[in-house]
């Protein structure tokens, strides 16, 4: 039950970060994606596009390394090769998204929602796949 719950919550921390990746790096120009990010009007969105795009990619690579991990955990049977390196893959991918949503808290305190939304999911798959 516990690898169950645990690959349900990294599934929703990786199509949550395929979220953001749309939002970074293919709607960043829209006022609805840039003021969500806390951006003053749309010259500054069009300055920060390509680090949006750039960031936008990070998100995604985590997301993908999430999902290949998942693959690999459930493909690969207990005591597999494929178990440990699914594993590792996903409890890799969760621990920096988790690494980034902390980084975030960082930047100050009204930051800490968008933090708190971005870590949540990867900290309980992270801790269940610990378990599974």
């Amino acid at each position: 039950m516990v690898p169950i719950i645990a690959t349900i919550a990294a599934s929703l921390a990786a199509l949550l970060h395929v979220y953001i990746f749309v939002m970074e790096s293919i709607q960043w120009t829209q006022p609805k994606v840039w003021r969500r990010f806390g951006v003053a009007d749309q010259a500054a969105a069009d300055v920060t596009k390509p680090m949006a795009y750039n960031q936008g990619f990070y998100n995604l690579f985590l997301a993908i390394g999430t999902i290949i991990g998942l693959a690999l955990f459930w493909a690969g049977g207990s005591d597999a090769a494929g178990d440990v390196a699914g594993r590792t893959l996903v409890l890799f991918s969760l621990g920096s998204m988790l690494a980034a949503s902390l980084v975030l808290v960082t930047s100050g305190a009204k930051y800490l929602r968008p933090a708190l939304v971005q870590g949540t999911l990867p900290l309980i798959g992270f801790v269940l796949f610990l378990f599974a």
